[in-house]
């Protein structure tokens, strides 16, 4: 008999709502360990389970060979919890994830091995080296070939566990280097999958609608047309996150559209040309984000537009700025989040060494907390502006003038509903600050 192997997701709380005692997922469903599942080598003939915690219970009493759980740094801690209670019941665990490859060695305390970075060819021999009795503590991505990959085992994915359930990537990484961003500061570099093997994974899922997960699927542009030509006669929608420079590039954007892109997630992520310099995001330039919108409108694309608040240029006129800005553009699903300095980035060692960090509970670095001390008002007055403009964004009024009939009304609507819904257990959050030792 083969191995029998657990592969988990910490709880990412955030983006679920629960429904008596279901739990659904308002985000893209993740491609981690469907992924992880497919590179299992066959010669092992093992059985393999998968649970998101987000969204089903993990089976903490069952007995596994081996146990893999993947983290962020806002899961990370109860990654580790899980990841204890199964060594402690004497069986094996691996470590992965982005926080992983930030924290490798706080990661390693809990856990018999860990892996950083792809897991492409790690994650295949490591099983071949457990399997031999001979399995490494560390296991360090070293170049990532993306041709010939397997389909994500999807088979195993919890039914109704996500709103979007079909997920694909074509590319990995980002040539960015914004101050807050995770992906800079494991720098695994940016890589491509051949077009014609993602056309293919796309044309085998069975559902109309299906989401990209890269970080930017217009970053090589000749890539991006190439990729979108070959979707059109798929006549599949799909949807993804670009950069707000999409719409200087008119017949790239066109093509976007005729390839079926029904909704993008753009991170504006300040009105303040300062903040964006800042944050090494210059390339935004707010007076355009008007024609921005209206492009991408036009074509009837959905628009997610993200941004951020507690930068150092931030005054508490931010909150009230924002969201009036964000009715303007009738930006369709708006999403709001707090400047969020993950360990190892830039932003992290900025304010590290000035002192200005509240604490190092990672539960609380999920975008969705006060963290640190911002320069132009207090963490009490950035929390409270915070849970403000998210209120204030999903009232039914706000609503009503932001999402209109487009062709993808259903879409927007449904985000809305979801976020309006989130704003509610925003207000229920009593626990909003903790400080050093606590």
């Amino acid at each position: 008999m083969g191995l029998k192997i657990l592969l988990a997701l910490a709880d990412g709380r955030i983006h679920r709502l629960r429904f008596g005692a279901s739990a659904i997922s308002f985000r893209e469903a993740p491609l981690t360990l469907t992924t992880l599942a497919a590179l299992v080598p066959s010669e092992l003939h093992a059985q393999v389970r998968i649970a998101d915690a987000s969204v089903q219970p993990v089976p903490l009493g069952e007995t596994f060979d081996l146990v893999g759980i993947s983290c962020i740094t806002g899961t990370a801690f109860g990654a580790y919890a899980m990841a204890d209670h199964f060594r402690r019941r004497g069986i094996p665990v691996v470590l992965g994830g982005v926080h992983v490859a930030l924290c490798p060695e706080e990661a390693a305390q809990h856990a018999d091995a860990i892996v950083i970075g792809f897991a492409e060819q790690t994650w295949p021999q490591l099983l071949r080296d457990f399997v031999a009795g001979k399995m490494q503590k560390i296991y360090r991505h070293d170049g990532s070939d993306l041709r010939g990959l397997p389909a994500p085992r999807r088979d195993l994915q919890k039914k109704f566990g996500y709103m979007m359930p079909n997920t694909v990537f074509a590319t990995r990484g980002c040539k960015g280097t914004c101050e807050f961003c995770a992906v800079p500061a494991v720098p695994f570099g940016w890589h491509t999958r051949p077009v014609g093997e993602v056309v293919a994974e796309v044309r085998r899922i069975p559902a109309r609608r299906f989401a990209f997960n890269d970080v930017n699927i217009i970053e090589d542009r000749d890539y991006a047309r190439e990729l979108f030509r070959a979707l059109i006669p798929l006549k599949k929608t799909w949807g993804g996150l670009a950069t707000t420079d999409i719409a200087q590039d008119p017949e790239l954007l066109e093509l976007m559209a005729r390839s079926g892109c029904a909704y993008l997630l753009l991170g504006f992520e300040s009105l303040a040309e300062r903040a964006l310099q800042g944050i090494g995001k210059a390339f935004n330039r707010p007076e355009d984000y008007p024609s921005v919108c209206r492009a991408l409108h036009d074509r009837g694309i959905v628009i997610q537009g993200c941004f951020i608040f507690g930068m150092d240029s931030d005054t508490p006129d931010i909150f009230r700025d924002t969201v009036a800005a964000v009715n303007e553009l009738q930006i369709d699903i708006p999403r709001y989040a707090v400047f969020t300095p993950y360990p190892a980035t830039r932003a992290y060692q900025r304010l590290k060494a000035e002192d200005r960090l509240l604490h190092e509970y990672w539960p609380d670095y999920d975008t969705q907390h006060v963290v640190f001390r911002p320069k132009n008002m207090s963490p009490e007055e950035l929390d409270a502006g915070f849970i403000r403009a998210w209120t204030e964004t999903f009232t039914l009024k706000s609503i009503r003038h932001r999402v209109r009939w487009r062709r993808q009304f259903v879409v927007a609507f449904v985000g809305n509903l979801a976020y309006r819904l989130y704003v509610h257990r925003l207000h229920r959050d009593t626990n909003r600050f903790r400080v050093a030792g606590l």
